[in-house]
């Protein structure tokens, strides 16, 4: 049962004063306060927008940014964008103009550092593709992985090479690969969705959501593309994924759906096991799903291809059997998410009806987020992801320091 829904604005203070105090992180993990999925370095961004917006000083941000960067900054092989130097320089690269000097000679450094990340990463993942072995969630999702690192490339330095490496390495990723004497999609994964081996799973999967699966390559590729960055390949590789997605599309009564993922058993039978579409969340549903295939269509100049992943995206939001598995408030898989990526997708629609659903989607975020239940202070999950989402939905614009370009929902 949700509570009576409160005016945005005012369930937005509650959250800004919930997040006011920095809190360091346990001793035994001083490796949090990097984290920008519930560390200080996701914390900190409602903070820079509403600093931004000119609801409160600069000096919160600014507490929380310190706390952030307060320890060493590791830019080992395993950090991403959601830890470690990149989520610092992520954070960093959100500051105003009237404050960049406080932050410029440790943005210029981390940078350095997280260029010089992406060619080693890069390297290892083309070595691993000659190898002809299997890919890990690690190597190009969104959270740890190359897309994540190049979307951070793609908001900081789109010129560069890095960046060109990564395209590079996400339509290298679009080639099929054997196994078995089978014939898999190049981005499959030796493990289960958790990460471990599984007899539901045996020889891997393919992932389909944002978070962890190709739709967020797809992401990636397609916005660098409608910025006009573009390397040998990229348009076939969206075309690949999109047909991809074609393949595994489902038709139900209330319109498309796709699976989370699919296991080599389905591959061989061709259908997937789920048995129906689940919650349309950002990272695994039909909101990440839908705003990539969006995007792409935006970016191939294709119209019916934009407009039908709208419809899709308009579909499954107005089908309460949907939306009765959404059952949180957060960014990742909440409501927070679902506003936040409808909220972008609306910018670009030509579907009007996708701006329609941002009263609803509204009401339900404003029913459901309160930072005394919510999952942590942390931004993927927890009190920080939705007061963002509320300041979209109080302030009725965009967010003035593209915070959910981690997202690559932008």
């Amino acid at each position: 049962m949700t509570a009576p829904a409160t005016a945005p604005a005012v369930l937005l203070r509650s959250f800004t004063e919930h997040l006011a105090e920095p809190v360091p992180p346990p001793s035994q993990e001083p490796w949090k306060a990097q984290s920008l999925a519930e560390g200080a370095a996701g914390i900190a961004l409602p903070h820079v927008e509403a600093a931004r917006n000119g609801a409160q000083s600069w000096r919160s941000a600014h507490r929380w940014i310190t706390l952030a960067a307060s320890a060493h900054v590791s830019a080992a092989d395993t950090t991403g964008l959601f830890l470690g130097a990149p989520a610092v320089a992520f954070l960093l690269s959100t500051a105003p103009p009237a404050v960049d000097h406080l932050y410029a000679q440790a943005r210029a450094t981390l940078h350095s550092h997280i260029t010089a990340l992406a060619h080693r990463r890069t390297d290892a993942a083309l070595a691993r593709m000659a190898g002809g072995e299997q890919a890990a969630f690690a190597e190009y999702d969104i959270f740890y992985g190359l897309t994540g690192i190049g979307a951070y490339l793609l908001r900081t330095d789109p010129g560069g090479t890095a960046l060109e490496r990564v395209l590079g390495y996400l339509v290298a990723l679009t080639r099929p690969l054997s196994s078995c004497g089978r014939e898999l999609p190049g981005w499959w994964v030796h493990h289960d969705p958790s990460r471990g081996h599984s007899d539901h799973f045996p020889g891997g999967h393919g992932n389909l959501g944002a978070a962890h699966g190709i739709t967020g390559p797809l992401l990636l590729l397609a916005q660098a593309m409608r910025r006009g960055l573009v390397v040998s390949g990229q348009h076939d590789a969206i075309r690949t994924i999109c047909d991809h997605l074609d393949t595994w599309r489902q038709d139900g009564d209330t319109g498309p759906w796709w699976p989370e993922h699919i296991s080599r058993h389905d591959v061989d039978h061709g259908r997937p096991h789920q048995s129906g579409p689940a919650r349309p969340s950002w990272c695994y549903g039909i909101c990440g799903i839908a705003r990539a295939g969006q995007v792409a269509g935006t970016a191939l100049r294709d119209p019916a291809l934009q407009r039908f992943y709208e419809d899709a995206l308009y579909r499954a939001l107005t089908d309460p059997a949907q939306l009765a598995q959404v059952t949180d408030a957060g960014l990742c898989h909440g409501w927070a998410g679902i506003y936040q990526t409808v909220a972008r997708a609306a910018d670009d629609a030509l579907d009007t009806r996708l701006r329609a659903l941002l009263r609803p989607l509204g009401k339900a975020l404003s029913a459901q987020a309160r930072p005394d239940t919510a999952d942590g202070p942390g931004l993927l999950n927890g009190a920080a992801g939705c007061a963002l989402a509320l300041t979209t939905l109080a302030t009725r614009q965009a967010p003035t320091s593209g915070w959910d370009a981690c997202l690559l929902i932008d």
